[in-house]
């Protein structure tokens, strides 16, 4: 049954503005608790910069705009026209131009711990940064091969450091980051091979560089079968003709950690 192309339509507006949102979180900051902004007015006969902290209700004491002004969850763009306004509107000046930075970012924290050289707290300078922003500051050690992400309640997000795609993870606020070695792994070859047995698994490795780590085989073995877990659970086994592999006729394949491989006759 053909879906309707308004709710095709509305599927792609929804994943557009979701892709978006996503990218702009990246570029902006928004003000929270705890963080000290530098506030100018550009066109007053004093321009000195004046710091104000952002207060537990989420507003700063701003004396010459009426006192308390709530900031908290502004962008730094978003506070200069709110208190441009205010200052319009009390008549202190018909056109300010004010000047709002961020001079300490505190309010956007995140937890690094684990096989790094500087463990602790980071703060974040926009409201999502990339993994290897994080890492980078923290200095991620040469045993440090995967990471555990936890967000809120959710169940860990666990990643492997030898992805590319790991390190450009979205990093939020809360985020906590645990940067551990990755566990031992091991595929398993039996059969017609002079060495079989649990044999310590490397990413990358092939079925022919397995049956010669294993010690080769004897020259008549050609056929051989790799099962592996699939999606449910259940062992999904897959034949190759090594006559095959070596001819180029067929691609060598490459293994996954928990591999076993029959080789047969």
């Amino acid at each position: 049954m053909k879906k309707p192309l308004s709710i095709i339509f509305f599927a792609c507006f929804v994943l557009i503005s979701s892709v978006a949102a996503f990218a702009q979180n990246t570029e902006i900051y928004r003000v929270g608790v705890g963080d000290v902004l530098d506030i100018r007015l550009l066109n007053s006969a004093n321009t000195n910069s004046t710091l104000f902290t952002v207060v537990a209700n989420g507003v700063i004491e701003l004396p010459i705009a009426g006192g308390a002004i709530k900031v908290a969850g502004l962008t730094t763009e978003e506070i200069q026209t709110r208190i441009a306004a205010e200052l319009k509107r009390r008549a202190v000046e018909e056109n300010a131009k004010v000047s709002v930075g961020v001079r300490q970012y505190v309010s956007h924290a995140v937890t690094v711990t684990g096989l790094v050289v500087h463990p602790g707290t980071r703060f974040l300078r926009r409201e999502e940064v990339p993994l290897y922003v994080v890492l980078a500051e923290s200095q991620l050690r040469a045993d440090g091969q995967r990471v555990a992400i936890m967000r809120g309640d959710r169940p860990a997000q666990i990643l492997d450091l030898r992805d590319p795609a790991t390190l450009n993870t979205h990093i939020q606020s809360g985020d906590v980051i645990t940067v551990s070695s990755r566990p031992e792994e091991f595929y398993f070859i039996g059969g017609r091979v002079n060495h079989p047995g649990q044999k310590p698994f490397t990413q990358g490795i092939t079925l022919l560089q397995a049956i010669l780590a294993s010690g080769g085989t004897p020259r008549q073995a050609s056929l051989v079968e790799i099962s592996r877990e699939g999606t449910d659970g259940r062992l999904v086994t897959i034949r190759f003709d090594v006559k095959e592999i070596k001819s180029g006729n067929l691609e060598d394949p490459k293994l996954l950690a928990g591999d076993r491989i029959e080789v047969g006759r």
